[in-house]
């Protein structure tokens, strides 16, 4: 059997991002060592314009995401990732989304992969500044830190921060521990 042909029997031929049943179209999720249908998705034109940055996000569009990222397809699930991913800036409901998906470790570093190779991540302050690595940031509020008791107190300088791979994520030093911060909660 064909990739084609056993996306088109998993997927009941329809995209399996948006449901749509026009224009559809293998689409090989990266990284791809070899063609196998478990590394594709069957998709429509339009989500796969998107994917690729032929075209432009068209956030409303994606809301489709909140029924297809509980997919128990692995690669479904890390492509909805990517997208929210790249939507969770500018839009809150990717961000609850984002949230709320759950991968299994392999999945999530099969997602992360791609974004940690993309060269155009952006990490922004609570300002809209873009943040580089090394730069001083000050805390906006005050954040308990997850597995300590430790709470770092609004006003508090971080200096020399280092960016992730996820851009609503920065890492710094608060009271000598090193900890992962929201870049919503942080001013240059």
């Amino acid at each position: 059997m064909s990739i084609e042909q056993a996306l088109i029997e998993r997927s009941s031929n329809q995209c399996e991002l948006c449901a749509a049943t026009d224009d559809l179209t293998v689409y090989e999720v990266p990284p791809v060592t070899e063609a196998h249908s478990d590394k594709c998705i069957y998709t429509c034109q339009t989500c796969k314009d998107q994917i690729e940055g032929n075209s432009d996000l068209t956030p409303t569009h994606w809301h489709c995401l909140n029924d297809s990222m509980w997919s128990q397809t692995p690669a479904v699930q890390v492509v909805a990732y990517r997208m929210l991913t790249q939507l969770a800036a500018d839009n809150g409901w990717a961000q609850d989304a984002l949230d709320m998906i759950y991968l299994e470790e392999d999945t999530l570093t099969w997602a992360q992969q791609a974004l940690a190779e993309d060269d155009d991540i952006k990490h922004i302050d609570s300002n809209g500044v873009v943040l580089q690595a090394g730069d001083t940031v000050t805390l906006i509020k005050d954040l308990d830190v997850k597995g300590s008791s430790l709470t770092a107190k609004r006003g508090t300088a971080v200096r020399n921060i280092g960016l992730t791979s996820n851009p609503e994520h920065i890492e710094g030093r608060v009271d000598g521990q090193r900890i992962v911060i929201l870049t919503k909660y942080v001013k240059k």
